[in-house]
């Protein structure tokens, strides 16, 4: 298992993402990362509990949306580069996946003969730079990401955030999440559990599903 925890509103981003990750460390304690969106991506990421993620954490990161994870390793040993979130070259892109890619291989040694480097072992980096090559041949956010998942075979519970985006792609297959909507702001989960102290209005994603948070 591991965890996943979104953001978007007019709060600071980072402090509401750390708490959504304590509350999901049940799900995976191998590394914790976030990244928050403030006119660029910053991210920070760790090998080990959110306690010691926490440590390399600035007292104020500005951004009001931003998306974390905590990570059980599957694909991929306990390395800070294995940590969630992936960025793609130019950290325009950031991605947090829960679930297996099983054809991750392939799509890795297509990347590859493309030019692109891969920063991790992991089997879900790949996701963020397809998803990329989709937005720089012209694709919309929504459908750069629907194409990506066309070609990818496993399970997924998946966030994309962007640069260039004032949104968050989140989608579901196998792999649980939930949307919490509040009052001028929103959240997602892959428990309900992390979401009780911000908002009882939720929505459970069926597999197949896709939704966009801004």
């Amino acid at each position: 298992m591991c965890g996943i925890f979104g953001f978007v509103g007019n709060r600071s981003a980072a402090p509401i993402l750390v708490e959504g990750l304590r509350r999901l460390e049940y799900r995976g304690y191998d590394s914790t990362g976030l990244v928050v969106r403030n006119g660029s991506l910053k991210m920070y990421k760790k090998v080990g509990k959110v306690s010691e993620l926490s440590k390399i954490l600035p007292n104020h990161i500005e951004g009001n949306m931003g998306i974390a994870h905590t990570r059980w390793a599957t694909h991929g040993s306990v390395t800070d580069s294995n940590a969630h979130p992936h960025l793609n070259e130019d950290e325009s892109i950031a991605v947090v996946h829960n679930g297996i890619i099983d054809n991750a291989r392939a799509l890795r040694n297509r990347l590859e003969s493309k030019g692109i480097k891969l920063s991790s072992d992991t089997d879900s980096e790949v996701l963020v730079h397809m998803i990329t090559i989709g937005i720089k041949s012209g694709q919309e956010p929504l459908e750069a990401v629907r194409q990506t998942l066309n070609r990818v075979t496993g399970t997924w519970g998946l966030c994309v955030l962007f640069e260039d985006y004032d949104l968050i792609i989140c989608a579901r297959n196998g792999s649980p999440l939930i949307i919490g909507q509040g009052v001028g702001e929103s959240f997602v989960s892959s428990d309900p559990h992390a979401l009780s102290q911000h908002t009882q209005n939720i929505f459970f994603l069926d597999d197949g599903d896709m939704a966009v948070i801004d």
